[in-house]
């Protein structure tokens, strides 16, 4: 099962940086931005989350959580997060489990070889908790400003999920 646009996302609780555990219901009230990337301290990851990062007050004025996603362990995520001083939760997803409700495990090609991996995707949740908008395939340059951007019109009421 996968989520779709206008419906409710299926709560969900994940091994995240900082307080231990998010549960998605718990957000309920605040719009979520959930992004997955596919490895911890990678270029374009390190890139991205900056990017994120760097937007966080305005995501916050838009009463919008941010949330990164990866399969790496909770170590990984806690190093590259301090690291990086990243000013908002990642989340551990060694069991793919927040990955395939979200459909972003997909087949890549790394040097000749196919695997299993995570497609950059991003996602807009409503602070109902329906799913607002969607990015997959994302390319990292101007994506965090792109989100940040929907984030806005939905908390003014300017998108809607519907």
């Amino acid at each position: 099962m996968s989520v779709s646009i206008g419906q409710p996302v299926p709560d969900f609780t994940a091994l995240a940086t900082g307080e231990g555990e998010i549960t998605l219901s718990a957000l309920q009230g605040r719009q979520v931005v959930v992004y997955f990337y596919p490895k911890a301290s990678t270029p374009g990851c390190t890139t991205e989350g900056g990017d994120f990062r760097d937007r966080k007050a305005d995501f916050d004025a838009a009463n919008t959580v941010i949330l990164g996603v990866s399969r790496d362990g909770i170590r990984a995520q806690e190093n590259f997060k301090a690291k990086q001083g990243f000013n908002f939760d990642l989340i551990s997803d060694k069991e793919e489990a927040v990955c395939r409700l979200f459909d972003v495990i997909k087949l890549k090609k790394l040097y000749g070889k196919e695997h299993l991996g995570i497609e950059r995707s991003t996602f807009l949740i409503d602070a109902e908790g329906r799913l607002s908008r969607e990015w997959r395939g994302v390319k990292v340059k101007g994506h965090a400003q792109e989100v940040l951007e929907a984030a806005q019109a939905l908390h003014e009421g300017r998108l809607s999920a519907d």
